[in-house]
């Protein structure tokens, strides 16, 4: 008699299957509702294909619509099959390569035939088209388990170069998968190589749920030296309703472009001189300067001492750091005179002493760290830099103010002994917290832990990753764990901003360091007079400036709050009779420290409100002959529908306590 498999449900029950039996057969016996609502399984806690049978007993779990997370994750990569197979329908000849899911949809990578263009935002119509039909005839997914063999010969015999290129490189022994859509072999079917799992059928996708999106070059295997090769994106969702708000979201997004609103607003531009590097404006340079100021006065309240530290430094000082041989690729590298070497060669060559630009803070505070002798007395040492940092992004990663290659960070490091390390970590969280909540972000904290390739024992990094967790803990807060995602070199607590329409940013940072202290051969002297070495905690809250002010921007839509506004007020005259009184109002408005302006063109007032409107000018001052007479302004709001008419002191007044900083108000 054959042994019946246990399978094991989340409410605790069993149920005894014959072998062979599957997720669906289960769902089925559970009741005809679940049967038609699962869509995968997981089994093991390994997501699955509802139609893949039990290999011995099992703790099962099934997937159905609710399980957004793992329902999106089908969706989407089975959304990007279907438009490999829509684009081969249509275009036969066309080779395809890969097309995995995305945080918000798919792309799949493709070679139009021979002969043919590349494919354009012209195709998208007629292969979103074809994409639905595939979806409304409910074809289903069926998996099959093939030998390389197999596959290289299928690949090779249908003409796909690139499939059977890469099948040709995989192991010999590794089990690998292929999926039908349609019964196997059968005319119109069609056939993919994937991992997998899948969804059950084509018919379980919402064919409204879906929308190609744009298209873009690509090369096989990211390598430019190979085949150019058409990237097509889409965006797909579980139902329409998801996908119209994604949609909005997108039209919201557009509307609060950072790099639009900085041309609009006249804050900064970027020019082909100088890629990856950001020309300040005026206006858009005092938003920095507030946010500098800002940021002092924070650190500065939290014992950090500044410091300054060089540019450009001893490409010994990054080799021993570490930073050479794991960073160099993405370092600005230049001899102090022309070698006549190998640039591949040892840091030191001939006559060659090679430099770097910094692409980080942290090894110069270790040596300023070093200077003098300190005293396990004298810890925590946080030294702070607003310091400028050189990274050589690649040209196509750059993004405006988001992705640069010269940037400023509110960098801090503070050396502390180990017992010092979760009370100056409790700290950090608590200034972070605050900093903010002064722009009115809300945030989520996730703890990225050790990476594959990393220097420092285990013991080192069990305690670094202990302690991060105590200090969350210790402060209340609850976290997500990003196993391998910390640095080289240390773990690393991360805040998530979220924005004004739900997008997270990742923007400050505080790292638990026991390796650079180490490499630097940095120490204090204990209590018992011997050296140790300190715990170096990295951290950050804005991240770099730059990023922040394109966070702000988007976030405010470029409505700054009056603190930071450039400008915070204009006063702007109706008639000519009232230039005299606006330029007084204007002196006293610079008097009570305002940044402001005045606008005595010969224009229509309603002209003038629309501009400094586009501006994003949060106050604008309208004064005409009765206001000139009376001693009074009529005060127009970003933002608000109508206008107040006030005296000048009142107006002043409502001006400056808007315009203090959140740090300085009572």
């Amino acid at each position: 008699m054959t042994e019946l498999l246990k399978i094991s449900l989340p409410d605790g029950s069993v149920r005894e299957v014959a072998p062979g039996s599957t997720p669906a057969d289960i769902a089925a016996a559970i009741g005809p509702g679940l049967a038609k609502a699962a869509i995968a399984a997981r089994v093991n806690g390994e997501l699955r294909d509802l139609t893949r049978p039990f290999e011995g007993d099992a703790d099962l779990a099934l997937v159905t619509a609710r399980d957004e997370a793992d329902a999106l994750e089908l969706a989407r990569h089975d959304y990007a099959h279907v438009l490999a197979e829509a684009v081969q329908a249509l275009f036969p000849g066309t080779q395809i390569t890969f097309g995995p899911a995305t945080d918000d949809g798919f792309y799949y990578d493709v070679k139009a035939p021979e002969g043919r263009e590349p494919f354009s935002m012209d195709d998208l119509p007629a292969i979103e088209d074809a994409m639905r039909a595939i979806i409304r005839a409910d074809k289903p997914l069926h998996r099959e388990v093939w030998s390389r063999e197999q596959l290289i010969a299928k690949w090779a015999a249908d003409g796909e170069s690139f499939k059977a290129e890469w099948a040709r490189e995989l192991p010999e022994n590794e089990e690998l998968t292929v999926y039908w859509s349609g019964a196997p072999n059968e005319k119109g079917s069609w056939l993919d190589m994937c991992r997998g799992p899948h969804l059950p059928s084509t018919g379980k996708l919402d064919p409204d749920a879906f929308k190609l999106m744009r298209v873009a070059g690509a090369y096989w295997r990211g390598d430019q030296n190979n085949a150019q090769l058409t990237r097509i994106y889409g965006t797909g969702w579980l139902n329409k309703k998801q996908l119209n708000a994604h949609l909005t979201r997108l039209e919201e997004a557009a509307k609060r472009d950072h790099r639009k609103l900085g041309r609009e607003m006249d804050l900064f531009h970027l020019a082909e001189e100088a890629h990856g590097s950001v020309f300040w404006h005026p206006k858009g340079y005092r938003i920095w300067r507030e946010l500098e100021s800002y940021m002092r006065r924070k650190m500065d309240g939290a014992g950090y001492r500044e410091i300054k530290t060089p540019q450009v430094m001893d490409a010994r000082q990054w080799e021993q750091s570490g930073h050479w041989g794991k960073y160099r690729e993405n370092m600005f590298v230049i001899p102090d005179e022309v070698p006549n070497v190998d640039d591949e060669g040892p840091v030191i060559s001939g006559e060659a002493q090679w430099m770097a630009l910094k692409p980080m803070n942290c090894p110069a505070h270790v040596l300023v760290f070093k200077q003098g002798i300190t005293s396990y007395r004298d810890l925590p040492v946080r030294l702070g830099e607003m310091g400028c940092c050189h990274r050589n992004e690649p040209h196509g990663a750059l993004h405006g103010l988001m992705r640069v290659r010269q940037f400023t960070q509110d960098d801090a490091h503070i050396f502390c002994t180990e017992g010092q390390v979760v009370a100056e970590v409790q700290d950090f969280i608590a200034l972070a917290d605050s900093v903010y909540a002064d722009f009115g972000f809300t945030y989520d904290i996730k703890l990225a832990l050790r990476p594959e390739q990393r220097f420092g024992s285990d013991a080192d990094w069990d305690k670094a990753e202990q302690e991060l967790r105590d200090a969350l803990t210790a402060n209340g807060l609850e976290w997500e764990e990003l196993p391998g995602e910390g640095a080289f070199y240390a773990p690393k607590l991360e805040w998530h901003l979220t924005d004004a329409i739900g997008r997270t940013w990742q923007v400050g940072t505080i790292q638990s360091d026991r390796v650079l202290p180490e490499r630097l051969d940095a120490h204090y002297i204990g209590e018992d007079g011997d050296k140790h070495r300190p715990v170096m905690l990295h951290r950050a809250i804005f991240g770099s400036y730059e990023r922040f002010i394109g966070i702000l921007i988007e976030h405010f839509a470029g409505r700054m709050p009056v603190w930071l506004a450039p400008v915070q007020a204009v006063v702007a005259t109706i008639v000519s009779e009232a230039d005299d009184y606006a330029r007084d109002v204007s002196a006293q408005l610079q008097a009570a420290g305002l940044r402001v302006e005045t606008d005595l063109r010969n224009e229509k007032i309603n002209y003038k409100v629309r501009e400094h409107s586009l501006a994003k000018v949060p106050h604008l001052l309208v004064v005409g002959k009765r206001e000139a007479d009376e001693g009074t302004v009529a005060i127009r709001t970003l933002g608000a529908e109508h206008q107040r008419v006030m005296s000048l002191s009142d107006a002043i007044a409502l001006i400056r306590a808007e315009a203090t900083p959140p740090d300085l108000r009572g």
